[in-house]
């Protein structure tokens, strides 16, 4: 991955906040940021440049919300945002199977939300 001291940071940054995130969804986003940034590891130039940029959105909308939260801004606490018809087009098929597996796990009722290491991505 292009600039790995970026890379580091960011990612250390993004487990950092996941700390102030109720305990389940902090398990299941630890899981899905670490796998996720050993799968881009070898991503060329350009893909690298946009999965950082996508990840640095990403540690922003939660430290937003993680603020608003400590403010008491907003009567619950809603973390993350839903996705646009347009983002979701530019996904390809392995990411949205992705998306399913995530949102699978993580509307399992009373359930360990779990992510396997090994499973296949396709819909």
């Amino acid at each position: 991955m292009a600039a790995p001291g970026a890379a580091r940071r960011l990612y250390r940054r993004i487990l950092q906040l996941h700390r102030a995130l109720p305990p389940a969804l902090r398990d299941l986003g630890d899981r899905y940021v670490k796998e996720e940034f050993r799968r881009h590891r070898a991503a060329g130039p350009a893909e690298a440049q946009r999965f950082l940029r996508e990840w640095e959105n990403y540690a922003a909308l939660i430290q937003q919300q993680i603020d608003e939260d400590k403010q008491n801004l907003r009567e619950k606490t809603v973390y993350g945002l839903q996705l646009t018809e347009e983002k979701l087009n530019d996904f390809r098929d392995e990411q949205i199977g992705q998306l399913k597996e995530l949102m699978d796990e993580a509307t399992k009722p009373n359930k360990k939300i779990t992510i396997s290491e090994d499973s296949k991505y396709k819909t």
